[in-house]
């Protein structure tokens, strides 16, 4: 692990917090213009903007895991076991939403079923 001066230390810390905030606020300003509020009348396609939402918050989950958790003084083999679950975690979730939007999707679409019963009751009256 690198050791680094308390003022180097604490400049690096600074400079991070500040670029955490500059991400934070140009993501609320996109979603806030995005949905019309900053300029009436001016919208952005929900799927840009929940991709620019989604990019902007990896960056910044990347900025605080390699700053704040000191994933940049670790060892490769340690970075990859703290990275993959995560990434599989992802994918699962990512999994999960596309499954369940199936299911959904395949309720709503099925008709009500003919009961048979009622078919060979009223057939046999009509004769």
């Amino acid at each position: 692990m690198s050791h680094l001066e308390y003022s180097e230390s604490k400049r690096l810390a600074t400079k991070t917090i500040l670029i955490l905030a500059a991400i934070t606020i140009f993501e609320v300003l996109m979603a806030l213009l995005g949905k019309g509020y900053l300029v009436e009348g001016f919208h952005l396609p929900h799927s840009l903007l929940g991709l620019l939402m989604i990019v902007m918050s990896i960056v910044k989950a990347y900025l605080i895991i390699y700053e704040f958790m000191h994933m940049k003084y670790e060892v490769p083999g340690l970075v990859r076991t703290v990275l993959l679950p995560t990434l599989l975690l992802v994918w699962a979730v990512i999994a999960f939403l596309y499954e369940g939007n199936y299911w959904n999707n395949s309720r709503l679409n099925v008709k009500n079923p003919v009961k048979v019963e009622s078919l060979k009751v009223e057939d046999h009256k009509g004769h």
